[in-house]
């Protein structure tokens, strides 16, 4: 009975293991590189997905420790990327941080790595700045999974992006 009940947790162990540590397990829809030190890349950029929920704040210090900011998005396909390094993270289109931010100045939106903010993926009726807090930029928001406004100390996962080695 007892060898039966370690041959049990040993296989729950080995089967849970990719929902514990999603950032090791090998997978074919994102691909790892070396260039990038381990994060994913696409289009001469590194993404890195971080599953801790926290503030927008400190998702972006977070990133900075690490060398990037918040993932910027400049086209549809970096945006699907994205959709598909968090799927493959968490297993579902969880709402992420992303760097989009117009706390500086209402309606202007900046990506926090500086680049310009030319492309957009908002929700239909966002941003809609609700009770004039909504200064930070979530994506994989509802049924379309597309770009919401949100107070920036909602505890939300996040991508950090760095440009290439």
């Amino acid at each position: 009975m007892n060898m039966l009940t370690v041959c049990a947790l040993v296989c729950t162990i080995v089967a849970l293991t990719p929902y514990y540590l999603p950032h090791t397990a090998k997978t074919h829809l994102v691909k790892r590189s070396y260039r990038c030190g381990g994060w994913s890349e696409f289009n001469r950029r590194c993404f890195y997905y971080i599953a801790k929920p926290m503030s927008w704040a400190r998702a972006e210090k977070n990133c900075m420790s690490l060398g990037g900011h918040l993932a910027s998005v400049h086209n549809f396909m970096e945006y699907h990327e994205l959709q598909r390094l968090i799927l493959t993270g968490s297993h579902e289109y969880k709402e992420t941080w992303i760097g989009g931010s117009d706390a500086q100045e209402e309606n202007h939106w900046i990506w926090s790595d500086g680049t310009t903010f030319h492309y957009t993926n908002w929700c239909p009726g966002e941003p809609n700045n609700m009770r004039g807090r909504q200064h930070c930029l979530q994506m994989n928001h509802g049924g379309g999974k597309c770009w919401d406004d949100l107070e920036c100390y909602g505890q939300r996962p996040s991508v950090c992006a760095k440009k290439m080695w």
